[in-house]
């Protein structure tokens, strides 16, 4: 009999990571059917979609957002439920959605695992609760976690974090230079200023002033921007008006692994740059009133991966109303030009990746969801 399996993302990056299960699902169980809410990457995994989750990718309490969620989480509910019956439901990141998602599912009877959970270390601890509750079992991506949800007494296994299989060689540097004609003798500085409408907002007007400090004190540096490929090119280009900087869109791991320093939006691609060992700043800024609920929930003191996972604070996190043109151009002069800083900063970034398995995370949620089928 063939089983079924139903994948619940919402956003990019979950979209690639759950793509990496499906394949391997389908490598090791040609016979499995999977259907999801996804986008590009599970559709060419092979997975039919139920519906795009473009809609999803949105932030913040408008009444439209809550609307637009209730009214999709319905509808997906209905489906899973009354027409698709799914042997196993698998929920990837996202928490706003699926946190809410698995206890309609819990309370329909329906196994439910979670791949790549909320970030509950980092805040509102007290979601553990919910997910004791209503997830039969949790496939977590860092060491740490797994300590953390056992002490809970939820069921979890840990997979290694996806990025370590995903993420390609470093590109070649020389090739890349020649392909977007940049000067292999001048360093080069990348912009990553988010793949969010909102990140765009509330970042990029302070890059790009920032950018064009540095481009005034350093006339030798070379700046791209990376432009994300899930954003439309009028959106992103109404920020770049009275700027000549390169934008490259569609190849953010090899702009990471080519640059000789970083600005980012705070995110996963802060754990990406420390894989490759490229010095970075992380920035972020958002509204102030979540800013300060945010504070009240939080559980550490730092926001960016690599320090989370190094324990300290290597890479210099500017945050709210740290995010400011002179703190920008000051980092990212250190990085570049302060000899002794940038030997330090490079040993202790180098150690990330030494602290992350090398599974293959996919590979390793796939034959977990395998045996439990």
């Amino acid at each position: 009999m063939k089983k079924r399996v139903f994948i619940i993302t919402g956003e990019h990056s979950g979209d690639i990571h759950a793509s990496r299960v499906a394949e391997n699902l389908y490598k090791n169980y040609p016979d499995i059917e999977i259907e999801g809410v996804g986008a590009d990457a599970l559709e060419k995994a092979g997975v039919k979609l139920f519906c795009n989750h473009n809609k999803m990718g949105a932030v913040g309490l408008t009444l439209k957002i809550v609307v637009d969620h209730l009214l999709l989480g319905r509808k997906v509910f209905d489906y899973i439920k009354n027409d698709f019956k799914p042997d196993l439901v698998l929920l990837v990141d996202y928490g706003v959605f699926n946190l809410n998602m698995a206890k309609f599912l819990h309370n329909a009877g329906i196994k439910t695992f979670y791949y790549i959970p909320p970030q509950v270390w980092a805040s509102r601890k007290w979601r553990l609760n919910t997910i004791k509750k209503y997830i039969d079992k949790v496939l977590c991506i860092f060491p740490f976690e797994k300590e953390m949800y056992e002490k809970a007494g939820i069921d979890v296994e840990y997979c290694g974090h996806p990025l370590i299989a995903e993420l390609g060689e470093p590109a070649d540097k020389k090739e890349f230079f020649e392909r977007h004609e940049l000067n292999m003798n001048r360093e080069l500085v990348s912009v990553f200023p988010g793949s969010r409408q909102f990140e765009l907002k509330q970042l990029m007007k302070t890059f790009i002033e920032a950018a064009k400090v540095l481009k005034k004190r350093h006339p030798d540096i070379q700046f791209c921007i990376s432009h994300a490929p899930n954003l439309p090119d009028k959106v992103f280009d109404k920020y770049l008006k009275n700027s000549e900087f390169k934008v490259i869109k569609g190849e953010n791991t090899e702009l990471l692994s080519v640059s000789d320093s970083l600005i980012l939006a705070s995110g996963t691609v802060a754990l990406e740059a420390a894989i490759y060992k490229t010095p970075m700043l992380i920035a972020y800024r958002g509204p102030w009133f979540f800013y300060l609920v945010y504070l009240l929930v939080r559980c550490i003191k730092r926001v960016s991966l690599p320090n989370i996972i190094l324990g300290k604070d290597v890479v210099k996190e500017l945050v709210q109303h740290k995010l400011k043109v002179k703190n920008i151009v000051g980092e990212t002069e250190n990085l570049l030009y302060n000899k002794e800083y940038r030997k330090k900063y490079l040993e202790e970034l180098s150690l990330v990746k030494s602290k992350l398995s090398d599974k293959n995370s996919g590979a390793e949620a796939a034959k977990i969801i395998i045996k439990n089928l």
